[in-house]
């Protein structure tokens, strides 16, 4: 071989080993950054090239897969009452991405889990089309339509667990949306995805677990705790030694409470409860300083991110500078905020007689053929209060139910607990208020469920804003729908 062809023979073999070596890093290297890549159409056309896996709730799919046979999208996402249970999957759009369940499940329901590897093996070999797995929901159908309509045409957000396991069985947020409105990609798809965006409402926030409000006197329930746990008082029944008005700490400015006629003066902790003194628990917070405040509220999940596995917002309970500060922290003002969620799992701890199981929504995964791949295993996520103090806690919220602000939750043939709360917010509180409900139920069988009801309501009038008079009410109606009666 002479010597120019010898140099051409070698660097035709240097360019195919450089192909190789090239082909080779992109294949098993940047395979995944390039799949991922947010420019790659090609893995959202066959996200749809194939029927995605459904969200099942009560046995049921609550999602479909339509047939459109497009250019380039072979099947479209659709929901059943898609606004009802919106908050729990979350949308899955051709166009505007997924979120929520439908983007954290995206492997299942796709059907590219590594877990359905076998399945998809053999749908190959049968000539089977692909099929994505299912997502097998805690959600409670009864319960959920019982919270929907409950709170119909107000905006707010209702969620119910069972305190026993922390299977959450419904989520609800109101206004809601149809995902199915934009899961397309023309222009009525892309119409409706700016309009809800634009929407002032609001509707595609899951108020559930994603919107934080100041709790108000629902709050009282976690001071109530911190007094018992570390000291500050003994019993329901013991004396408070409240002033009426409270002056709080360091300041001239007096704290009074909503009524002319509650007697909340040295009011024992069982009344205060009852009659929801804001200077009984303002004053319980100081005198315990914001250090033990602030350890009880993040036992029961304060300052934390709650997954379930949707990531909830942080439920924020303060390190206030100053002594007033943590007084009305500790009433659910100032600068106190929770979700909807959080608010359930304080009440579900108490039911639980003190042991707050992690909150959860999804029950299962499993192939189209219905094997299971993974099943949620039941975990504690804290120990916020012993036996002991939940069944004085239990006692306070059963004597609101019975005695106090709360008797619109009363459901016979049920042992009922709740705490009402009615939250300023504002500048200068110039915003109508929000009207809450945190509650449990417990049946004879040994049946309970934990709710929360939030209700924020322009269309009221300020003086029937309450949280009895517009909370209570839905409680009450998802509480029965869980319980059965």
């Amino acid at each position: 071989m002479n010597k120019p062809i010898r140099r051409v023979s070698i660097f035709c073999l240097v360019l195919i080993l450089a192909l190789m070596v090239r082909t080779n890093w992109v294949q098993g290297v940047q395979a995944d950054s390039w799949a991922g890549n947010k420019n790659n159409k090609r893995q959202i056309y066959d996200r749809y090239a194939h029927p995605r896996g459904n969200i099942i709730v009560s046995g049921q799919p609550v999602t479909k897969s339509d047939f459109v046979n497009g250019l380039r999208y072979k099947y479209k996402r659709s929901w059943v009452d898609g606004p009802m249970y919106a908050p729990v999957t979350g949308y899955s759009s051709q166009v505007f991405g997924s979120n929520q369940l439908e983007n954290l499940e995206e492997g299942v329901l796709s059907g590219t889990d590594d877990r359905l590897f076998f399945r998809n093996t053999l749908d190959m070999l049968t000539g089977e089309q692909k099929r994505g797995g299912d997502v097998v929901t805690t959600i409670d159908a009864k319960v959920q339509k019982a919270a929907f309509d409950g709170l119909g045409n107000k905006k707010g957000a209702a969620v119910a667990i069972d305190p026993k396991t922390g299977a959450i069985l419904a989520l609800v947020s109101t206004p809601s949306y149809d995902p199915g409105t934009f899961s397309g990609s023309d222009a009525a798809d892309s119409k409706a995805w700016t309009d809800l965006n634009a929407d002032p409402n609001k509707p595609m926030l899951n108020r559930a677990l994603k919107e934080t409000y100041p709790p108000g006197s629902t709050f009282k329930l976690v001071t109530a705790t911190a007094a018992f746990e570390n000291g500050l008082y003994q019993n329901v029944d013991d004396a408070t030694s409240t002033p009426e008005p409270y002056t709080l700490p360091g300041t001239t400015t007096q704290l009074k409470n909503e009524s002319p006629t509650e007697r909340c003066e040295n009011a024992t902790v069982k009344s205060g409860m009852d009659q929801s003194c804001n200077t009984v628990f303002a004053k319980m917070g100081a005198d315990l300083g914001k250090e033990k405040m602030r350890a009880q509220a993040e036992k029961f999940g304060f300052n934390s991110t709650v997954d379930i596995p949707v990531r909830s917002e942080k439920s924020v309970f303060p390190d206030s500078p100053s002594l007033d500060g943590t007084a009305q922290d500790s009433i659910g003002q100032h600068d106190t905020r929770a979700t909807p969620l959080q608010m359930a799992m304080i009440s579900a701890a108490i039911a639980n007689n003190g042991s707050l199981m992690q909150p959860y929504l999804v029950d299962q995964e499993r192939s189209a053929s219905l094997t299971t791949i993974s099943k949620h295993t039941e975990k504690q996520f804290s120990q916020p209060m012993s036996p002991a103090t939940a069944q004085k806690m239990q006692d306070l919220m059963v004597s609101v139910v019975e005695n106090g602000t709360g008797t619109n939750a009363k459901i016979p043939g049920l042992q009922v607990g709740g705490k009402t709360g009615t939250a300023q917010h504002g500048e200068d509180n110039a915003g109508l208020p929000f009207a809450w409900f945190t509650s449990w139920a417990k049946a004879s069988d040994g049946r309970s469920v934990a709710v929360a009801v939030v209700v924020e309501d322009g269309s009221q009038n300020r003086d029937g804003i309450s949280g009895g008079r517009l909370a209570a009410p839905i409680a009450k109606a998802v509480m029965q729908a869980a319980l059965g009666k």
